[in-house]
């Protein structure tokens, strides 16, 4: 029996047009193995309620056509359900799609899809908010923000907005409750870590493993400006967590007090309150991969 895919496109995601995505799914989509619908979303949260709807029909995949934005919607929806997720990421980014080794050219993606290599991730939860891969409450979240009000996209919008914010950032005081023990400290960055990068290749967390039951707490501590361009190299090099300044702490509860209450989760901008009750959700989300 075949199975159902829905491919929910965000039209005004990512940095490429969209209007050749129904012949490319013609195209390379192995229709032996597959029916499918294509879905638009058509504003913000959209994406989730289709995601939500097609756990009700009992929707074998649900594929998100999107950038990181787009995946958190659908793949939020799918916590929890037999539904499992699939991408196609045409993103700023890409975070979770990089991760998960998905091609990121269309046709790859969507052949990697006919494969049917899955597995089941860990989600995370802060207090009543389900997140898939990264959340972030430092000078990420202020660019994450800056992001979404930006009308260009792009990874050279990325690295505008984060000069541009780095200069003018004042370090959040955090307190920290891991398994007992209480940090407190000012830090440039406080980012939850299920899987390993933002996105582009920016990678903050080497060894997070979406599969073992754990969450990584990444904490980049201040630095002066010229130890900048070094830092820079090892997150993009695999090796921020062996900085002087960066402190990595697994876990799979902690509580979390912010002296700003803002973040992101997998790149979307949100308020939060002061005080975060942070879980992993072990084995949440069924979802294709690519090999590796």
């Amino acid at each position: 029996m075949k199975k159902q895919i829905w491919f929910i496109i965000n039209p005004i995601s990512g940095v490429r047009r969209k209007d050749d995505i129904p012949k490319m799914l013609s195209t390379y989509l192995n229709h032996d193995l597959f029916t499918y619908e294509i879905k638009f979303s058509k504003y913000k949260g959209h994406a989730l309620e289709i995601a939500k709807d097609a756990v009700n029909r009992k929707i074998d995949i649900v594929c998100a056509v999107g950038g990181d934005g787009s995946v958190h919607e659908v793949g939020t929806g799918l916590i929890g359900s037999s539904t499992k997720l699939a991408i196609i990421p045409i993103g700023s980014g890409n975070g979770l799609a990089r991760h998960m080794n998905i091609p990121l050219t269309i046709s790859k993606s969507i052949e990697c899809i006919n494969e049917m290599i899955e597995i089941e991730m860990d989600t995370v939860l802060v207090n009543d908010t389900p997140f898939i891969g990264i959340g972030g409450y430092g000078l990420d979240a202020v660019i994450a923000q800056k992001f979404d009000q930006d009308k260009k996209r792009g990874f050279l919008t990325y690295i505008k907005l984060a000069l541009r914010e780095f200069f003018k950032y004042n370090p959040i005081n955090i307190s920290v409750d891991t398994n007992g023990q209480i940090k407190k400290m000012p830090v440039v960055l406080c980012t939850i870590a299920n899987t390993s990068e933002f996105g582009n290749g920016f990678v903050v967390s080497p060894k997070s493993d979406a599969t073992d039951g754990k969450i990584e707490l990444f904490l980049l501590k201040p630095f002066s400006l010229w130890r900048m361009p070094a830092l820079a190299y090892q997150f993009f090099t695999k090796r921020s967590h062996k900085s002087q300044f960066a402190e990595v702490i697994s876990f799979e509860k902690a509580k979390i007090n912010l002296s700003q209450r803002i973040a992101h989760y997998d790149g979307e901008p949100v308020d939060v309150k002061s005080e975060l009750n942070v879980q992993v959700v072990p084995k949440s989300l069924h979802i294709l991969i690519g090999r590796k």
